[in-house]
Parts: C-alpha cells; sequence; structure tokens
C-alpha cells in the first residue's frame, strides 16, 4: 500500500477555483493509477477523476467535465485535481486514492483502490 496525504482543501466561492495535491509515500507512484472521490454529508463516495500511471490517460465523473483536471508528477510524487468553476454541489470531502497494483486500471469503483488518503474538506459557498 501507498500512504498518502491531501491537501489545499478549504472554502472557496461559487464559479472560483480550488487546487487539491496528494502526496505519495513511495518513488513507484508512476506506476499506480491514481484518482480522486468525493463524499458529501450523508452520501456514499463517489469517484470525481482518475489518471493511470503510463500514458496518463484519464477518466471523469459526468458533473465535473471541463471543470475539472487531474494531473500528475511523479517526479514529485504528487496527484493533483485542479477544480474550476466550482458549484455549490461540489461541496465534500475529497480523498485520494491510489491502486498500487496496477498503473493501467480505469477503475471508478471504491474497491478498485487500496490505498486512501484522510480527506480534505471542500466547501463551496453560494
Amino acid at each position: 500500500q501507498v500512504q498518502l496525504v491531501e491537501s489545499g482543501g478549504g472554502l472557496v466561492q461559487a464559479g472560483g477555483p480550488l487546487r487539491l495535491s496528494c502526496a505519495a509515500s513511495v518513488r513507484t507512484l508512476s506506476r499506480s493509477s491514481m484518482a480522486w472521490f468525493s463524499q458529501a454529508p450523508g452520501k456514499v463516495r463517489e469517484f470525481v477523476t482518475m489518471i493511470t500511471g503510463p500514458g496518463c490517460r484519464t477518466l471523469y465523473t459526468d458533473s465535473v467535465k471541463g471543470r475539472f483536471t487531474i494531473s500528475r508528477d511523479n517526479a514529485k510524487n504528487t496527484v493533483y485535481l485542479q477544480m474550476n468553476n466550482m458549484k455549490p454541489e461540489d461541496t465534500a470531502v475529497y480523498y485520494c486514492a491510489a491502486d498500487s497494483t496496477s498503473g493501467f486500471s480505469r477503475g471508478t469503483e471504491v474497491e478498485r483502490y487500496d490505498s486512501w488518503g484522510q480527506g480534505t474538506q471542500v466547501t463551496v459557498s453560494s
């Protein structure tokens, strides 16, 4: 497993940007598919976006397409989530996740990922 630490959460006004970071404890992050999930109060954890290791192929849930961008800097063992044009419904705890068993998987299920960060709160005010 990989230790992950998220940062960058906070309060932002609707329409504004916010960037989350996820720092990993291992240098082999490039071999892992990485993802961001969100969990709003009283709701299940939901897939937001993911990026593969080799090739950096990405996948987004429909509600964030065109607004959110996932990227990775393998030299820094860090994955980012750039969130633009944010909406109040984006309010949630955001979790970084890693599939340390594969850098090619493109899963959207919670069960696909074996390592999780502690989460960072994102609140969007209207």
